[in-house]
């Protein structure tokens, strides 16, 4: 049987910038669970306050972006109160 030339419309293209992001992931923590979702360096355009330590996150830095999975108030009201945070600082918070 002749093999096919013709492009499948299903195979979906690696988006390069996505992948290497990183992917959202649940942690629990002391005070409830939360949607930590990495950000690369490169998509990082902006300058954020740590909450963690106060200081700035600098654009052009990879950090992660947090917010509550389990708040009362619904999922909108949980992204709208998203904090930037350095990893470290997010890694040793208790």
């Amino acid at each position: 049987m002749p093999r096919s030339n013709r492009r499948r419309e299903e195979q979906a293209e690696l988006d390069l910038e996505r992948a290497l992001a990183g992917r959202l992931r649940t942690e629990a923590k002391r005070d409830g669970v939360w949607n930590v979702q990495p950000q690369s360096a490169s998509s990082s355009v902006k300058s954020y306050l740590c909450p963690g330590c106060g200081l700035d996150i600098e654009p052009g830095t990879a950090h992660v972006v947090t917010w509550r999975a389990d708040g009362i108030m619904g999922e909108a009201d949980d992204l709208a109160a998203r904090r930037h945070w350095h990893a470290h600082c997010w890694k040793i918070r208790a």
